[in-house]
């Protein structure tokens, strides 16, 4: 597998029934499950989380350099 296509984080169909039952109290049917498949990533700032991670990393680099 070429490293470049390795999955680095994901989020199930188990996931998304986890906070269904939380929230809604009841299971998602198939249809609110494709609904969330398909509008999830318009909801996540993937740049944001990549960037604030990366500035994380390279605080506690510094830290560690002394």
């Amino acid at each position: 597998m070429n490293p470049r296509d390795r999955v680095v984080y994901s989020i199930n169909v188990e996931d998304l029934q986890n906070v269904a039952k939380q929230e809604l109290a009841r299971e998602l049917t198939d249809e609110e499950i494709k609904i969330v498949e398909e509008r999830l990533g318009d909801y996540i700032d993937w740049y944001g989380a990549i960037a604030l991670t990366l500035s994380e990393l390279k605080c506690k680099n510094k830290k560690a350099r002394g």
